[in-house]
């Protein structure tokens, strides 16, 4: 499934739900983005025959599952696994997604990865499983052999407190004291489609950021607004943020 926009999305899924009580069977989606899960939770909330799963507790990318009835668990979600030796060439995530998207595979086809110490975890469906074991070998100058594994690892996060001077409480100042740019660029990524309030991604740049918002910036992070510490002489705004940091907190 490619979801071209949130109401396409929806009626997808009304149909499989059709299909799944019509057919008795479960079905499911491919995997949905935050922003894509935060719409259907509101239509579809998680019941006996409704169940999201991203293939462990937590996960950020799910899929949205039917089941036949309320005693089916299925779910096809397997994670892969590939050791790597990063001591003279290390990888981020972007060298990641762009060795999935140079192999022409849509980013609902996985879920969540992500890149520890000496090895790389990514969950996907069974049969798209197969094929990346079969030819995701190698990401940027790295080799890398991708297995399935039996466990299911969880991503870790901790976070750090920030300081950021803001203009204000708007959007476009809060994401250029976050991405550390200019308010017209932060006015850019804004309408480039780059910056999410509470996975919902912003149209306008004048929205107001409220103590709790999640800020989720491409390229930069994800933030969570606590707020205002004091004014500056300028008549500007310390806030205080907390950023998600992937990993154990050392």
């Amino acid at each position: 499934m490619t979801t071209d926009s949130p109401s396409q999305m929806l009626v997808h899924l009304r149909d499989l739900k059709r299909q799944s009580e019509r057919r008795h069977m479960h079905l499911e989606s491919s995997f949905l983005n935050e922003e894509e899960l935060a719409e259907c939770r509101r239509e579809f909330p998680e019941s006996l025959y409704i169940r999201y799963d991203g293939g462990y507790e937590g996960a950020r990318k799910q899929k949205v599952i039917f089941p036949r009835d309320e005693e089916d668990d299925f779910s096809d979600i397997v994670c892969l696994e590939a050791l790597t030796d990063q001591r003279f060439r290390e990888i981020g995530h972007r060298d990641i997604l762009g060795a999935l998207m140079h192999l022409q595979i849509d980013r609902h086809s996985f879920g969540d990865f992500w890149i520890e110490s000496d090895r790389i975890y990514l969950y996907t469906g069974s049969q798209m499983a197969r094929f990346l074991c079969d030819n995701l070998t190698r990401i940027s100058n790295l080799s890398v052999s991708f297995r399935q594994i039996d466990e299911h690892p969880v991503q870790q996060f901790h976070t750090r407190q920030i300081e950021a001077v803001i203009a204000s409480e708007r959007a476009d100042a809060v994401v250029a004291g976050l991405a550390r740019v200019s308010r017209s660029e932060a006015k850019e990524m804004i309408r480039q489609g780059k910056v999410q309030f509470n996975h919902v991604t912003l149209e306008e740049p004048d929205k107001l950021c409220n103590n709790g918002t999640t800020v989720s910036i491409r390229g930069t992070g994800r933030f969570t607004y606590v707020g205002i510490r004091h004014k500056t002489r300028k008549d500007r705004v310390a806030a205080v943020f907390l950023q998600d940091i992937q990993g154990k907190e050392r």
